[in-house]
């Protein structure tokens, strides 16, 4: 975890200069093992949305950087793209640019386990966020509000947003 962590924050301060000169922000990097590959995953955006070129170029000079700078020992595929409408929020930048918006993710255990419900999965609207929690806004199905689901940061297992047509 440590490592991946490392790797992940190493990539993001090479990826700082090469996003700017290319009029785009870094929405998250990560870097992960599937089955026996390895990934280095650079999300991007800007207002507006990126393009394919914007992706294309940031991945020919992220390459670049990486194959200078040599960070990472094993083999690993790059991808560069943007987070999609459905991203997953993980940051607080994330969480701040995403107050007022729908919202839909699950926990780890039940969040709502102590009146003997067993409910894992949630969606409403991102009314606020600390570092211990998230506050969820949620309606019955007939619009009429009801009480804030205030949901334990740590409990969170995935969180984003809502893709509503």
């Amino acid at each position: 975890m440590a490592k991946r962590k490392q790797t992940e924050e190493l990539v993001e301060k090479l990826l700082e200069p090469i996003a700017e000169a290319h009029g785009v922000r870094i929405y998250d990097v990560e870097y992960v093992k599937e089955g026996q590959e390895y990934y280095l995953r650079a999300y991007i955006d800007k207002d507006g949305g990126v393009t394919i070129d914007d992706c294309v170029d940031v991945s020919h000079d992220l390459s670049d950087a990486l194959d200078a700078a040599d960070p990472i020992p094993e083999a690993y595929t790059l991808e560069v793209s943007s987070p999609g409408l459905g991203r997953t929020l993980t940051k607080d930048r994330h969480f701040a640019a995403s107050i007022g918006q729908g919202v839909e993710g699950n926990t780890y255990k039940p969040y709502d386990e102590e009146s003997g419900g067993k409910s894992k999965n949630f969606d409403g609207i991102l009314k606020s966020f600390d570092d211990k929690t998230i506050v969820i806004g949620r309606e019955d199905s007939k619009g009429k509000e009801q009480e804030d689901l205030v949901l334990d940061r740590k409990n969170v297992a995935k969180i984003r947003l809502r893709i509503d047509f």
